[in-house]
Formats: structure tokens, C-alpha cells, sequence
């Protein structure tokens, strides 16, 4: 299969880690007002996994982005990474999730990983 910047020699332009979070929110949104009984009962329960428990919530945030990484989801990288961010999350700190995500998920988690890392330095950047 041939990409389709071999195939016309045009790059195509990536979108920004800004502009695919905030795409991501308005599609949940939609969905949301679709499904708002479901959409209601995911909000309880990722209410009820990042206030309760031991671990401290930037933990939590930690294994959300391993997780996201070792199953290629990026609207969950861009999510967890700008909690990360948020939290003080070090670019040392998430690399050491990224490492653990490649154990766990082989040659495409090392593909996510070098995304997340890219989302961490853009997000971080924009402060």
C-alpha cells in the first residue's frame, strides 16, 4: 500500500495536538447528546476510578496513558497527556510510562509512544 504523500508527492499536513483535542471533545459532545444515559454512566465511572483508590490521581493518569498508547488510541493520548501536563508531569516521567507501553505493546506501541512523546512536547510547550 502506498501513502497518500508517495502517491501524489504532496505531505500532507498533521493536525496540531491542540486542534485534535479540542476535535475530540466536540465529537464526544455529539455523542453525548446521542447516548446521554451511557454518556452520563461513563462520566460516574471515570469519576469514581480517578477520585477513589490509593494511588494519586497523576498515577492514574499514568497508566491511562500507557494503556492508550499500547492500544493506539490517539484521542486518549491527547486526553491523558494534557492531564499529565496539567499535573507537572515530567517529559523523564512520561518517558519511563512510554517504555513500560513499548514492554507491553511491541512495535506499534513504539509507533504510539513516539506519538505521545510529540503530543508532550507540543502540549508542553503551549503551556
Amino acid at each position: 500500500m502506498v501513502s497518500a504523500e508517495a502517491e501524489t508527492g504532496m505531505e500532507i499536513p498533521q493536525m496540531r495536538w491542540p486542534d485534535k483535542i479540542d476535535t475530540t471533545r466536540q465529537e464526544l459532545r455529539a455523542l453525548n447528546a446521542l447516548i446521554p444515559d451511557t454518556a452520563r454512566a461513563f462520566g460516574g465511572l471515570g469519576k469514581a476510578v480517578k477520585e477513589g483508590g490509593t494511588l494519586e490521581f497523576k498515577v492514574k493518569e499514568f497508566v491511562a496513558l500507557g494503556i492508550a498508547v499500547a492500544t493506539k488510541c490517539e484521542p486518549c493520548i491527547a486526553l491523558h497527556m494534557e492531564a499529565l501536563i496539567r499535573t507537572g508531569a515530567t517529559r523523564e516521567e512520561v518517558g519511563d510510562v512510554l517504555a513500560m507501553s513499548i514492554q507491553m505493546g511491541g512495535g506499534p506501541a513504539m509507533m504510539y509512544a513516539a506519538k505521545a512523546l510529540a503530543c508532550y512536547d507540543e502540549l508542553a510547550e503551549k503551556g
